[in-house]
């Protein structure tokens, strides 16, 4: 089987890393890829992958079997569309499928319509309506941009004129047409969980839950990032949380989805907070999570090939996942200045001695031979071990033995 792969992070290559382990694939070529992915496959950095017309092309081109999209923008682009319309099969979700995540305001409308539990909202594109909402509740408060916004849209704060000055940038074009209207949510307290499922025909099953964590620094501390590490399995969880997800949240979306003449084929992150009234859905996303991929994929037992294939031709509903007993921990490497000004083209030394851990590529490239940073989340560090102490001291260790200029990383990843 020949796949297609879309993307450029270290969700994708971890992705891409699992493919290429089925005794089924033949080729796999990641556009546009990345040092990482070229190591487990050909790559195509000439072609666009949130252009539809050039990746059918591409597809066509290289008789592809199963093109799988990673990020969330191709999806918003309406690139499963394209290729769907031209008989190429694909894992992902239409564009009308990916409002679940490029547009928060279609995400609660259709929450609200399958009776799913999630925060209370109001949507805003007047900036004296959204200032005079906020005037009027008791913080926290929580705005977030509407649409696409690399997990950089949303304010959590407890300060009324922070709160004002994020309306302010959002409504003023710090996230271009993403902001151009906002959702100013109930604050949520409690403690947050990803939970991911393969969608397909109408049905859905769960992947292992996992634990990422969003801000920059230690604590908690900092601005939010795209991610800055994650671990799985998850202990403190109630036995039967998964199940009440796909009971009480996933069969219910995609069947308010479907009353609409929308199916749904790809993966579905559902973001929880577990409050001390039950979970609540904070966000979805219509892709795997990162950096939680890359803590998943290598406890992932079952072959992913054939399951996305089987999810793009009709359906799940018989399909199981298998997982090892063995815990991840991932720890993301960033360059000075990220999230807001990443510094790039600094020399990245040191992988050559990692042993203990895998790493997944993100923001790295090859220039005149040698490895260098060229965006903000760098690489992943994902160690494995017997128990969650075993894997954490794997993934520092070999984060440690990694070096660039002004190389940042969370020390608390995973902690009690």
């Amino acid at each position: 089987m020949r796949i297609l792969l879309l993307g450029s992070g270290a969700r994708e290559h971890a992705i891409g890393w699992k493919l290429a382990q089925s005794p089924l694939i033949d080729e796999l070529i990641s556009c546009p890829g990345n040092p990482g992915l070229a190591t487990v496959g050909s790559t195509d950095p000439g072609v666009d992958p949130m252009d539809p017309d050039a990746v059918v092309a591409l597809a066509q081109w290289e008789h592809i079997d199963l093109v799988v999209i990673g990020p969330e923008g191709p999806l918003a682009a309406g690139v499963a569309d394209a290729l769907t319309d031209a008989g190429i099969p694909v894992f992902g979700p239409s564009r009308a499928a990916a409002r679940l995540e490029s547009s928060k305001a279609f995400a609660k409308a259709t929450m609200e319509a399958a009776g799913v539990p999630t925060a209370g909202y109001a949507v805003f594109t007047d900036r004296t309506a959204a200032v005079g909402h906020l005037r009027s509740i008791e913080g926290p408060f929580v705005v977030k941009a509407d649409g696409l916004a690399s997990g950089k849209g949303v304010l959590v704060t407890e300060d009324l004129d922070e709160a004002i000055g994020w309306v302010d940038e959002c409504l003023g074009g710090r996230f271009g047409e993403a902001g151009s209207s906002v959702i100013i949510e109930d604050h949520l307290a409690g403690t947050e969980v990803s939970i991911f499922f393969i969608c397909g025909g109408g049905s859905a099953i769960p992947l292992e839950p996992a634990r990422d964590y969003k801000r920059l620094l230690d604590g908690d501390g900092g601005p939010n990032t795209g991610g800055m590490g994650a671990y799985s399995p998850v202990a403190d969880l109630d036995d039967d949380l998964v199940s009440w997800t796909q009971s009480r949240v996933v069969e219910p979306i995609i069947a308010a989805l479907e009353a609409e003449g929308i199916g749904y084929t790809g993966f579905l992150y559902v973001g929880l907070m577990l409050t001390s009234e039950g979970p609540r859905v904070l966000e979805f996303n219509c892709r795997l999570g990162d950096p939680e991929t890359q803590a998943l994929m290598p406890r992932m037992q079952t072959d992913l090939v054939e399951i996305l294939h089987a999810a793009a031709h009709g359906s799940v509903a018989d399909a199981e996942v298998s997982w090892s007993p063995l815990h991840a921990v991932n720890v993301v490497l960033a360059a000075p200045g990220y999230p807001d000004d990443p510094e790039k083209g600094l020399a990245i030394i040191g992988l050559e001695h990692v042993s203990e851990a895998t790493v997944f590529h993100a923001g790295t490239a090859v220039v005149d031979g040698r490895l260098v940073t060229s965006g903000g989340r760098v690489l992943s560090v994902v160690g494995l071990g017997e128990t969650l102490a075993d894997a954490r001291a794997d993934a520092y260790a070999a984060a440690n033995l990694i070096q660039f200029k002004g190389k940042q990383f969370r020390t608390d990843i995973a902690t009690p």
